[in-house]
């Protein structure tokens, strides 16, 4: 047991080291505080995001309505004389933002053109698009003779409640807090995997390519080897992750905003943080597994990555089922993906976040997950094992039947 702590405790240490470790974490980190405080930054400079409107009303009744409806804090209006070509050049020379003319069709219905350097600035022309439309109507509704309470009676929306009648159904608002939940939990696994897998792989190739595996393996057993390299790399990324949340929580807090009530995760029952924990335990544990096993096949740290694009994939796929289930987590396809144990962990634990799952089909998904990680646990022991004696060119399924053979001799 003294070997696999020390082969731990090397993977861990090794790793927190190293300086590519320190300098992602130091350039994450002030990512994270960039982003939190983005409104500051972007409020620190722009310092005068008016956008200064010159208006030619041919009408000579629809700048005053619209100067009273337009958002003052956005657009400044100013009305000058009807010439047009001095107004357009004025523009272009950058003394006014734009130029609106108001006029009316032969029909008596209001209508204007807004002149602009470029068009990339849509904002204040759907503003003054929407306030337009918002006169038109007005005037249309006079004409017909309908009062404002009239008006306000059309446009009222329709009343419309969602209720549940399944036992245990969650509300609309215990809904929105799961599937945040839920979507952060897929995006930290998915990430998680992606990120640290690749990173196991690495870990054993390299110590592969230098020969120490030949040393290693006759002194700790591919267990202890495979464990101490998967919980150490585990305990380097949740470091990582600690230190990130760390930083943003107090970034967040610093701009005046708390992360929970941000996330909307404030009242979520305990139940849904202990599967939260235990599905993403068993799926990095079931994807660790197979990364070390791929990267113990590998001769050169230049093979890992086309070694591991398998797996990378299955991650992939994973999640992108599990966002499209986030709005039908009901469907015949999620439910039955679900208990495909490489799914299971992002799945499941979805259809457990959003809708009431039997106990049987949790236990069930249990039951295939953790047979599935013992399973790769045993027979990636022995190709771990005979894997890291191995060198040339790579050829995945014939170096694991290779790999057993040598832990036979």
């Amino acid at each position: 047991m003294n070997k696999f702590w020390l082969v731990l405790g090397h993977t861990y240490i090794t790793k927190l080291k190293a300086k590519a470790f320190l300098i992602t974490t130091a350039m994450t980190c002030l990512l994270i505080i960039g982003l939190a405080n983005i409104q500051t930054i972007i409020e620190f400079f722009a310092s005068d995001e008016k956008e200064h409107v010159a208006v030619i009303d041919r009408t000579e009744s629809l700048y005053k309505a619209l100067e009273k409806q337009v958002n003052r804090e956005k657009i400044t209006l100013t009305k000058i004389a009807d010439m047009e070509d001095e107004a357009k050049k004025a523009v272009k020379e950058g003394e006014w933002d734009g130029l609106l003319v108001l006029s009316m069709n032969a029909e008596g219905w209001p209508e204007a053109v807004y002149y602009a350097n470029t068009l990339a600035n849509n904002r204040t022309a759907e503003e003054l698009e929407g306030v337009l439309n918002r006169l038109k109507t007005a005037i249309s509704a006079a004409k017909i003779g309908l009062t404002e309470e009239q008006i306000a009676v059309l446009y009222r929306p329709a009343s419309f409640q969602k209720v549940a009648l399944e036992e245990n159904a969650k509300t609309e608002e215990e809904l929105n807090q799961a599937r945040s939940l839920v979507y952060v939990l897929l995006f930290a696994m998915y990430m998680f995997v992606l990120m640290y897998g690749g990173m196991i792989a690495t870990e054993v190739a390299t110590e592969k390519s230098s020969r120490v595996m030949e040393i290693l393996v006759s002194s700790v057993s591919p267990v202890q080897q495979l464990f101490g390299k998967i919980i150490g790399v585990a305990l380097v990324s949740l470091t990582q992750f600690f230190v990130f949340f760390a930083v943003g929580f107090a970034a967040l807090k610093t701009s005046g905003q708390e992360v929970w009530r941000l996330l909307g995760l404030g009242h979520l029952p305990l139940s849904i943080w202990m599967y939260a924990l235990i599905f993403f335990m068993l799926g990095y544990l079931l994807y660790a597994v197979l990364f070390a096993v791929l990267g113990s096949l590998v001769s050169r740290v230049e093979d890992v990555q086309p070694a591991i694009t398998p797996v990378m994939m299955v991650v992939v796929a994973a999640f992108m089922i599990a966002v499209f289930g986030l709005n039908t987590p009901e469907s015949a396809f999620v439910i039955g993906a679900s208990f495909i144990p490489f799914f299971t962990p992002m799945l499941m634990f979805l259809r457990i976040g959003l809708v009431s799952v039997p106990m049987w089909e949790v236990a069930l998904s249990f039951v295939l997950l953790a047979a599935t990680i013992v399973l790769l646990i045993y027979i990636g022991a022995k190709v771990y094992r005979g894997g890291v004696l191995m060198y040339g060119r790579m050829n995945i399924f014939k170096d694991m039947k290779q790999a057993v053979q040598l832990t036979k001799k």
